[in-house]
C-alpha cells in the first residue's frame, strides 16, 4: 500500500443530504453520493470522526456505486444528543433509520464501519433494518469488549493501572486545542502508524479536533464500558474484518477474535505497519475489499422514488 504523500483534495460534493429521525427523534445528517441505481455501499464512521472521514472512499466508490455516509450523533453535521443519548442501542437506533431512510424496502448493500462504526453495526447486528439490508459488512479498526484492557495507547504494562489510565484518557474532558505540531504528534502516536504522510496525519487531526467535546466525552464514556461480544455472533451478514498491525487503540487482538467469532467470516486483513485509522492511512486497500464484496454481493437495483430521499423537516 502507498505512504507517499496525496494531493489535499476539496471534500466531494454529494448528490444530495437527507435527514434521517432516529427512534428518540435525533436528527442524523446523511449525505448520498453516485448514482441512484448503482450498488449500494453505507459508510459508519468512528469515534470523533465524520463523513469526511471516507473521502477517499466516496471518491472512488462514487463514480458507480450509490454511497451513503452520515454523521454519528454528536458528530459533524449530526447535533449532539440530548440526556441518555449517548448507548450502544442509539447507535443501533441511528443506523437503522439511515437504512430506512436511504434504501427502498429489501434493497441490500455492503455496509462498512470503521472503530465506532465497526460498532454500530455490531450493536444493531439482530435488528430488523440490518438483516434487511445487509447483503455483506466489513469492520475497519474495529473492537467488541475489553477496549480498555487491551488498547495499548498508555506505554506501562497491561494491569488494572493501565486499563484505568486508558479509560481516563476516553472520557478525558479538557479540550483537544487547537491543530499544531504537538497536537498531531500526540494524534499520530495515538492512532496512526509511524509510517502515515504528514499530510494524512494533518487530515485526521482536523476531523478529530472538529468533533464536540460533549461528543467526545460522551462516546469516550460508552467505548470505556462496551460489551458487544454478543453482536459479534448476530452478525449473520458474510463480513471480511480488516486491521492496522500497529493500531494501538484496537490492537489486532480485536479484529482476530472478532473473525474467530463471526457466523459466516469472510477472513481477516491485517495492514502491516497500519494504524487504527484505516480508511485514511490505507485508502486503497480499504476501498478495494468494499468494491470486492459489492461485486461479489450487491446487484445494482431500481432507486427509490425521489420523495423517499428528500429532507425530514418534520
Amino acid at each position: 500500500m502507498s505512504r507517499r504523500p496525496h494531493r489535499v483534495e476539496a471534500p466531494p460534493a454529494p448528490a444530495a443530504e437527507i435527514t434521517a429521525r432516529s427512534a428518540d427523534g435525533s436528527r442524523i445528517h446523511v449525505e448520498l453520493h453516485g448514482p441512484k441505481d448503482a450498488p449500494a455501499v453505507v459508510l459508519a464512521h468512528g469515534w470523533t470522526c465524520s463523513t469526511r472521514f471516507w473521502d477517499a472512499q466516496i471518491r472512488e466508490l462514487a463514480t458507480d456505486h450509490r454511497v451513503i455516509a452520515y454523521d454519528q450523533r454528536g458528530h459533524g453535521l449530526t447535533p449532539e444528543p440530548g440526556p441518555g443519548g449517548y448507548s450502544t442501542r442509539a447507535l443501533a437506533d441511528d443506523l437503522e433509520a439511515v437504512l430506512a431512510a436511504t434504501l427502498a424496502p429489501g434493497r441490500r448493500a455492503v455496509l462498512a464501519g470503521h472503530s465506532m462504526g465497526g460498532m454500530t453495526l455490531m450493536a444493531a447486528a439482530a435488528r430488523p433494518g440490518l438483516r434487511e439490508h445487509a447483503a455483506a459488512v466489513l469492520l475497519c479498526s474495529t473492537g467488541s469488549t475489553r477496549l480498555t484492557a487491551q488498547a495499548l495507547v498508555v506505554p506501562i504494562r497491561a494491569g488494572a493501572l493501565r486499563t484505568r489510565l486508558t479509560a481516563a484518557v476516553l472520557g478525558a474532558k479538557a479540550p483537544l486545542g487547537p491543530v499544531n505540531p504537538v497536537s498531531k504528534k500526540l494524534l499520530k502516536y495515538a492512532t496512526m502508524g509511524a509510517g502515515s504522510a504528514p499530510d494524512r496525519v494533518d487530515a485526521c487531526a482536523r476531523i478529530v479536533h472538529a468533533c464536540p467535546r460533549r461528543a467526545r466525552v460522551g462516546w469516550g464514556q460508552v467505548l470505556a464500558e462496551l460489551d458487544l461480544a454478543a453482536g459479534v455472533r448476530e452478525l449473520r451478514a458474510p463480513t471480511a474484518v480488516i486491521a492496522g498491525t500497529d493500531d494501538r487503540l484496537t490492537p489486532p487482538v480485536h479484529a482476530r477474535a472478532i473473525a474467530a467469532a463471526l457466523p459466516v467470516g469472510l477472513g481477516l486483513t491485517e495492514l502491516t505497519g497500519v494504524g487504527h485509522m484505516t480508511p485514511v492511512e490505507a485508502p486503497e486497500a480499504v476501498t478495494s475489499k468494499i468494491m470486492e464484496l459489492a461485486v461479489r454481493y450487491v446487484t445494482a437495483e431500481a432507486p427509490r422514488s425521489a420523495t423517499a430521499e428528500k429532507e425530514d423537516v418534520a
